[in-house]
């Protein structure tokens, strides 16, 4: 059976359960779709039993590493060697340090093991502060091709001269004429003289 090794979640494996493991990974290498012979099949179902069972050991050694852990860290001063040791172990196996952790390391700062874990532990808790956090949004563009942007490293544009703006008539240089005097009005026209007076 496979049994746990070390403290990183690694897996012991036997000769007998390598050879099933190599011969697992041959036959789905190969091209052909020939099946398992039944021998094969029910050493690839033991195997991966056992590996089950190895996986459920890892976390219960874990749970059990944990809690020596947290009885060690109680019982400090007294038993300074063995918590940094239990604690050097849980850090390599992917533990995150607790503020009650962080807080012990500080008090044992004098000794300079603990001074080295502090720094370690206290890096670690960063990085899964940093990965618990919602990632920053990107940083925001200047959006220089639209009309009115421009880049703030170049030069600032020199200033126009000011120029009346098109809605503003320009202004007189004489009065405006009156409306009579654009358009006189029209006057009768005279009738023709009549022809009987004219031979008269």
């Amino acid at each position: 059976m496979p049994t746990p090794y070390g403290s990183r979640g690694g897996m012991a494996f036997s000769a007998a359960e390598l050879r099933v493991l190599r011969r697992t990974l041959a036959h789905a290498l190969q091209s052909s779709t020939a099946p398992l012979t039944a021998p094969e099949v029910q050493d690839c179902l033991r195997l991966a039993q056992s590996v089950d069972e190895a996986v459920q050991e890892a976390g219960r050694l874990r749970t059990f590493l944990l809690a020596d852990l947290a009885r060690y860290r109680s019982a400090l001063p007294g038993s300074l060697s063995g918590y940094l040791e239990l604690l050097q172990d849980a850090l390599a196996a992917g533990y995150e340090p607790t503020p009650d952790d962080l807080a012990a390391l500080r008090a044992l700062r004098a000794n300079p093991v603990a001074a080295v874990l502090l720094e370690h532990a206290q890096a670690v808790a960063g990085r899964a502060l940093r990965r618990r956090l919602p990632a920053a949004p990107p940083p925001r563009t200047r959006l220089l091709a639209l009309a009115g942007g421009r880049d703030s490293t170049k030069e600032p544009p020199r200033p126009q001269p000011s120029r009346p703006s098109p809605e503003t008539p320009p202004r007189p240089d004489r009065p405006v004429p009156t409306p009579g005097e654009v358009f006189p009005p029209r006057r009768k026209p005279t009738p023709p003289p009549a022809a009987g007076l004219a031979a008269g």
